[in-house]
């Protein structure tokens, strides 16, 4: 039998990269942005998002869960920050690119999502998934007061 092509060839686990999407409500007073209550485990509040498929773009990735999950068009306006600890998601070790997005419309509760809601700064649920509050944290800094994440 011949050997194998590459003989000494390791195997490499690496994080999945996911996207979250805070997306603002642009027709609304006060621009609030919209939160799911997930369907499946973890169960709480969390930002719209999900994994990256292979071969698609984190853009791509971030308007297609909002559209899964919300049943909203959303307008990608900038990438927020990038959250990485490896203990951010207990089912495993995920990458998230977190992107600000608007959109108008009614959303509704798609795929994952089995309920959502509309939230302002002082309005965020106690019981967030993953680290969406830190993200959320400093979303709001940087709505209110202009400051990004620092490394």
């Amino acid at each position: 039998m011949p050997d194998a092509p590459f003989p000494n060839k390791m195997t490499y686990r690496n994080p999945a990269p996911t996207v979250d999407i805070i997306i603002e409500l642009v027709d609304r007073a006060h621009r609030p942005i919209v939160l799911i209550e997930r369907l499946h485990i973890p169960y709480g509040w969390a930002i719209p998002g999900g994994f990256v498929d292979y071969g698609e773009s984190v853009e791509t990735a971030a308007k297609r869960e909002a559209l899964e999950e919300t049943s909203l068009n959303v307008e990608l306006i900038e990438q927020f920050y990038v959250y990485s600890d490896p203990n951010r998601d207990a089912r495993q070790h995920t990458i998230s690119i977190v992107f600000l997005a608007v959109a108008t419309g009614e959303p509704q509760a798609a795929d994952d999502a089995k309920n959502l809601q509309f939230f302002e700064s002082w309005q965020i649920p106690a019981q967030l998934c993953f680290d969406h509050d830190r993200i959320l944290q400093d979303y709001w800094r940087y709505r209110h007061y202009g400051l990004r994440p620092r490394l």
